[in-house]
C-alpha cells in the first residue's frame, strides 16, 4: 500500500507502512517535505519512506552497516545530491534522493525512554534520515553538533508552523460557525440560507 503524497508541490514522496504498527503517515510525509524544502532541495526531487518490522531492519542493519540487531532509521541515498549546482542550470529531471527506512517498533522504545510519543520519535527520525540523504553525518563530534543542531532546528520550526496552521484552522472554523449562526455563513452568502 504505497501512496504518493502531494500537497500542491511537485515533490514526490512515497510512503509504505509494512511495519504492522499503525502510524500517522501524513505528518511523516509533511516533515520530510518541510525539511527538504528548508534545505533547498528541488521540488522535483523524489523520496521514498518505508516503515518496516524489527527483523527486516536487523537484516538491513547487518548487511549495510555490519552491525547486529535492528536500529531506528537507515538512509539509502540514490543519486548524489548536488547542493553546489547553480539554480539556473538546466534541470536533468527529477533527482531520486533515496530511501529512508524507519522501524516503528524500535522507535517506540526510544520514544518511551525520551518521554515522548511514537509519532514525535518518527518525525525526528524522518528529519534525521533526510539529513543523511543530503550528506550530513554524525561520526565525528563536530559533525554530530552540526547535524543534530540542524535536526532540532528543522523539527522545532516544523512543529511551530504546524501548530500555527492548526490554530488558524480552528479559528477559521469558529468564525464560520459564528457567521453561520447569524446568517452570514457561506450558505447565506450564496443565497442558500433557509429560514
Amino acid at each position: 500500500m504505497t501512496a504518493p503524497e502531494h500537497d500542491g508541490t511537485d515533490m514526490s514522496i512515497e510512503i509504505a507502512n509494512e511495519s504492522g504498527v499503525a502510524v500517522a503517515e501524513g505528518p511523516i510525509v509533511e516533515v520530510a517535505r518541510y525539511a527538504l524544502d528548508r534545505m533547498g532541495v528541488s521540488p522535483l526531487a523524489e523520496l521514498s519512506i518505508m516503515l518496516i518490522e524489527l527483523e527486516p531492519m536487523a537484516e538491513l542493519h547487518e548487511r549495510w552497516l555490519d552491525e547486529p540487531g535492528p536500529t531506528d532509521v537507515m538512509s539509502f541515498p540514490m543519486d548524489e545530491y548536488d547542493s553546489a549546482r547553480r539554480p539556473d542550470a538546466p534541470s536533468s529531471g527529477p533527482a531520486l534522493l533515496g530511501d529512508i527506512v524507519l522501524c516503528p517498533a524500535f522507535a517506540a522504545d526510544q520514544a518511551a525512554t525520551a518521554g515522548h510519543g511514537l509519532d514525535d520519535e518518527l518525525h525526528l527520525l524522518t528529519v534525521h534520515g533526510v539529513l543523511h540523504l543530503l550528506g550530513y553525518d554524525h561520526a565525528e563530534p563536530d559533525e554530530e553538533r552540526t547535524m543534530f543542531g540542524l535536526q532540532a532546528e528543522l523539527l522545532a520550526d516544523w512543529r511551530t508552523q504546524r501548530a500555527a496552521a492548526a490554530r488558524s484552522a480552528r479559528e477559521r472554523a469558529a468564525d464560520d460557525r459564528l457567521l453561520g449562526t447569524v446568517g452570514l455563513g457561506d450558505d447565506a452568502a450564496a443565497g442558500g440560507a433557509s429560514r
